[in-house]
């Protein structure tokens, strides 16, 4: 009831009222019950409520008959999450996925049909209604969502060339995945010396973005910042943020960060990992990194080491830890390598411009120069050797 108290505050609602059932199984026609709904309806009077918020989604007919016996708007918790997401996105991507998965949702709900709706009118005898209001807007809507899924396959086009130019160069990618409110942005600003918008609220970022972080041996690594998961996120949502998604599918490295100071602490790991298999990045390699330590007492932090010793234990908001996590990102991308001594010719600009890269890729261990000639050894990851042993028109060195 908290989350969902959070949720209508970032929908721009203030919370007046709560009200909880327990029942076996939800009413068919209203989810609560007739004389739930009757309570329901006389406190949201008495409380001049304007909008009354349910905790799960609702079917097309339990919303019209609780809009009906309640006499004021009804939303689930599925809409509250699509507008939210619609007052946040900024992007024309973000509008186009937060509109795909509003029509979606949408489109089952259509209902009305008759032939007081039809738009043309009947024959005497020989016409029937032609075409209903109803049956006119499923159309549009149809139409209006393969136009953005149009569009939102050109932009999985892009990212995906993107990706392949990014893996090309071997710069490895990481990315941050965590519930809403975790705190991924202010860590992506932390690392990245961005200044991307965070705030202590649900759903601050829906547009992806990409940086670059300096590691401490000097290499370089693309980090990006994701839309913040949450329990019971909509499958339409999923859906549509499916191109912004693949960011994570793609990453040799998520970081998973989790609001170490929250009670619903095992519950919004579980919701995270839920939509990273539904995604399919369930076999992508992951640190969780337990944030907000600064505000759990010294004790917890004992038994969150205990319990996961693997685990980064930070504070992205006053930095501590954030050097032992670099440390640990360093040593993750660079398991899969290979130490070699490679030759260079410094008078050939390929080489030169070789050299300039392994700086950024490899962890570089010796660097020695002489009457022209160029020995690196270094620990270079096993997509780059690829590229430094594949033999060119007399441009590459030697690799050992």
């Amino acid at each position: 009831m908290n989350e969902l108290a959070g949720l209508a505050d970032a929908a721009g609602a203030t919370v007046v009222m709560r009200m909880v059932q327990e029942r076996a199984r939800p009413d068919a026609a209203t989810f609560i019950g007739k004389g739930k709904v009757a309570s329901l309806a006389a406190a949201a009077a008495e409380a001049a409520v304007d909008v009354v918020i349910f905790d799960n989604e609702l079917t097309p007919a339990q919303l019209t008959q609780l809009q009906e016996k309640l006499g004021r708007k009804v939303i689930d918790r599925t809409q509250l999450i699509l507008d939210i997401f619609a007052r946040r996105a900024r992007t024309r991507e973000g509008k186009w996925q937060v509109e795909l998965a509003q029509l979606k949702y949408l489109l089952p709900r259509l209902a009305g049909s008759s032939t007081g709706l039809s738009r043309l009118g009947g024959g005497i005898g020989t016409r029937g209604p032609g075409e209903t209001k109803l049956e006119s807007d499923r159309r549009r809507i149809r139409v209006r969502i393969q136009a953005i899924e149009k569009e939102i396959d050109q932009v999985r086009q892009r990212r995906s060339q993107l990706r392949e130019r990014r893996q090309k160069q071997s710069v490895p990618t990481v990315a941050l995945v965590g519930y809403t409110n975790a705190g991924k942005t202010t860590l992506f600003n932390r690392l990245t010396h961005a200044d991307a918008v965070a705030s202590n609220a649900l759903f601050v970022t829906l547009d992806p973005l990409v940086r670059q972080v300096k590691l401490p041996d000097r290499r370089e690594l693309l980090l990006s910042d994701t839309v913040g998961f949450i329990d019971r996120l909509p499958h339409a949502l999923v859906a549509a943020f499916r191109a912004t998604l693949e960011e994570v599918v793609e990453a040799d490295l998520v970081l998973h960060v989790i609001d170490a100071a929250t009670p619903d602490r095992e519950r919004h790991m579980a919701a995270v990992r839920r939509v990273l298999e539904e995604v399919g990045a369930a076999d992508v390699a992951v640190i969780d990194v337990y944030n907000k330590i600064d505000a759990i007492t010294p004790e917890e932090r004992r038994r969150l080491r205990e319990a996961d010793p693997a685990a980064a234990l930070i504070s992205a908001e006053a930095g501590d830890g954030v050097g032992e996590l670099l440390q640990m990102v360093a040593s993750r991308v660079a398991l899969d390598t290979r130490r070699l001594t490679i030759h260079f010719d410094s008078d050939k600009p390929f080489d030169r411009e070789q050299i300039a890269r392994l700086y950024r890729v490899a962890r570089v261990i010796s660097h020695v120069a002489t009457n022209g000639r160029v020995v690196i050894e270094a620990d270079v990851p096993r997509r780059f050797i690829e590229r430094l042993t594949t033999p060119g028109p007399d441009e590459m060195g030697d690799v050992e």
